[in-house]
């Protein structure tokens, strides 16, 4: 039997899913899935309906990873703005790379009403501007969303105007994007799963990878059994380095914080957050929160730059949620918890092919769309249909460097530089 979730107010507040078996025997299918987490349970999904035979295998539970433990932001496109793709691929390339990334709203928001899946979904993302200098580069980013990309769900809000989106304090204004929003991550996968398991995926929980093995027809063993496939996909984000050290190469494992307060109430919910939108900062490490549906408010922030977790995850995050808000000090604080997400060195997502071994991951904060679409372009490239998927294959993302030992210390350096220089 696989271990149960983390404590978080998402385990608690989990929809009913039976849990499935380990993997025991030699198996064999079209495709088979290591990860259950949104890349993996969505390529699983779209692959069984193209009529592939579909094996998926998890080493905890479904979700058990960042896609059950976010902070449940659905934020439009990549973490580079439509500016930086301009500036760095050119005028066409950018409005090709922003075209596809944006279909994943439509993926996500599609795949939770054809399944019926319950995760609390609501609209709205706001992006908060910290620094006057920010606001400006937002209005210029407002104009290329308008000029060159042919995008209007984006809005500036101007400082005086950011008391109608949030009442916290110090911020000079922002974007809102009535095509982000939010939702209940850990029901988002379980909705993904059940829908996967109806559509004819066999799911196999507390079963790790031991081993992958390429060629013609790759193969994939854990302890107890294997499966030889036609196509392996690799989800594993954060832990992709455990299945694969070279791919492992390209992204981070960092760690986030997230607590979620007592009920508030709907009214005082709703003064701290009118529009009921999600919330994030334009700093590198950023805060980012929202109400949950029984109106608590959902917070992530801290920077942390060590793997090991403070020993009081709620002790930790209250400080920047109360700096934010003086008004919810002291308030109870019923969820503290905390998970890994994948994060590339330059914040791009690392898609891409070993032969019939395909993978995704490093999405550094913005997984919830793209993982769901990066899950349905894997299967678009297996049916021979590529275009799409090598597109995103083709971004430039590079191994971190330092190897083994160094990879880690360069890495937080790196981070010390880009929080000291959001204090300036």
């Amino acid at each position: 039997m696989a271990e149960p979730h983390a404590p978080s107010y998402y385990a608690a507040t989990a929809n009913a899913f039976r849990a499935q078996p380990p993997l025991v025997g030699s198996v064999a299918a079209d495709v088979c899935v290591v990860g259950g987490g949104y890349t993996g349970l969505s390529a699983a999904l779209s692959a069984a309906e193209a009529g592939y035979a579909v094996t998926l295998i998890e080493a905890h539970r479904i979700g058990w990873g960042a896609s059950g433990r976010n902070g449940g932001q659905m934020i439009p496109g990549f973490r580079w703005s439509a500016t930086d793709l301009v500036e760095r691929f050119g005028q066409e390339a950018a409005q090709r790379l922003f075209t596809v990334a944006n279909t994943a709203r439509n993926r996500v928001h599609d795949r939770i009403a054809r399944h019926n899946i319950a995760c609390d979904l609501r609209h709205g993302h706001f992006t908060a501007a910290c620094k006057p200098a920010d606001f400006a580069a937002m209005e210029r980013e407002l104009e290329c969303l308008d000029y060159l990309m042919g995008y209007d769900g984006a809005q500036l809000v101007r400082p005086e105007q950011t008391g109608g989106i949030v009442s916290a304090k110090g911020y000079h204004g922002g974007i809102y994007d009535s095509a982000g929003g939010h939702l209940h991550p850990l029901n988002y996968a379980l909705g993904l799963a059940e829908a996967a398991r109806a559509a004819g995926v066999r799911l196999h929980e507390g079963s790790p990878v031991v081993r992958v093995t390429g060629g013609d027809r790759p193969s994939v063993a854990t302890a107890q059994g294997s499966v030889s496939a036609r196509y392996v996909v690799l989800a594993c984000d954060a832990f992709m380095g455990e299945i694969d050290a070279d791919l492992g190469r390209y992204t981070m494992p960092v760690a986030n914080y997230n607590i979620a307060t007592q009920p508030l109430g709907e009214e005082r919910a709703r003064a701290l957050i009118p529009s009921g939108a999600a919330i994030s900062e334009s700093r590198f490490v950023l805060n980012y929160y929202r109400l949950s549906a029984d109106n608590r408010l959902i917070f992530g922030g801290g920077e942390k730059y060590t793997p090991r977790p403070p020993r009081d995850v709620a002790g930790f995050v209250r400080p920047y949620m109360e700096a934010a808000f003086p008004g919810v000090k002291g308030i109870g604080i019923d969820y503290a918890w905390g998970g890994l997400v994948g994060v590339t060195m330059n914040r791009l997502p690392h898609f891409g092919r070993k032969g019939n071994i395909f993978y995704a991951h490093g999405y550094s904060g913005h997984g919830v769309l793209l993982t769901t679409l990066a899950g349905e372009l894997i299967t678009e490239a297996m049916r021979g249909t590529a275009e799409r998927f090598d597109l995103f294959a083709s971004l430039p993302v590079k191994p971190f460097p330092g190897g083994p030992l160094l990879r880690h210390p360069l890495y937080v350096a790196g981070m010390l530089w880009y929080a000291l220089r959001d204090r300036l």
